[in-house]
């Protein structure tokens, strides 16, 4: 993905925007995943097998995010853990990318 970017779709969106310098054409840079688990405060198993299944699909360990402030309705304390995360970036993000846009 990355080689047709620079080989393709620079050219096109240069000719298409008018753009006239090759840095000025929009990139990415980056790819998050996000996964909310409301079911992780009755359920503790429900947050390994999110880590493990995201660990999987991104080849990157996730993050544990963990709520800022709490919600007595949601019933969340502040830092409990409700979801996980993956940043990717670089070469794991047009690798990722590409076998998502493969996949659909």
């Amino acid at each position: 993905m990355l080689q047709r970017y620079r080989q393709q779709v620079i050219a096109r969106l240069q000719e298409e925007f008018g753009y006239t310098n090759s840095m000025a054409v929009p990139k990415m840079e980056k790819v998050v995943l996000n996964v909310g688990l409301g079911e992780a405060i009755t359920n503790a198993k429900a947050m390994e097998t999110v880590t493990r299944d995201l660990g999987i699909v991104t080849g990157q360990k996730p993050v544990i995010t963990r709520a800022r402030k709490s919600i007595a309705q949601f019933k969340i304390r502040e830092g409990m853990a409700i979801g996980v995360m993956v940043t990717l970036r670089g070469r794991r993000m047009y690798e990722f990318y590409d076998r998502l846009v493969s996949a659909s």
